[in-house]
């Protein structure tokens, strides 16, 4: 699995993501040009903040678009009642589950 400083490392990252996200598109807290140089020097993920735009992505915490249990999709986005097994983690963020919405 996930090791535990990958795991710290991956959820400070979607915490700056987030915070951006928040400051542009809820708050409009910031300007258009600082929220584009977040963008330009990686301190945000243009396309994490594209998939939190559309319902029901919302929470979603990574992009990878499988995970070697579920042929098509990551353990993120798959509902824990569908699942075979009741406690899994995403083998590239070590999330259980964050945008299932249970």
């Amino acid at each position: 699995m996930v090791s535990e400083n990958v795991r710290h490392y991956r959820l400070f990252s979607k915490l700056h993501i987030r915070r951006a996200f928040d400051f542009y598109h809820r708050r409009k807290a910031i300007s258009k040009e600082l929220y584009e140089f977040c963008l330009e020097q990686g301190y945000a993920d243009r396309n994490l903040i594209g998939k939190w735009k559309k319902a029901g992505c919302e929470r979603l915490c990574c992009l990878q678009p499988r995970d070697h249990k579920f042929a098509t999709t990551c353990v993120c986005r798959v509902l824990k009642h569908l699942r075979e097994e009741k406690v899994i983690e995403c083998v590239h963020c070590g999330c259980k589950g964050c945008a299932s919405g249970d």
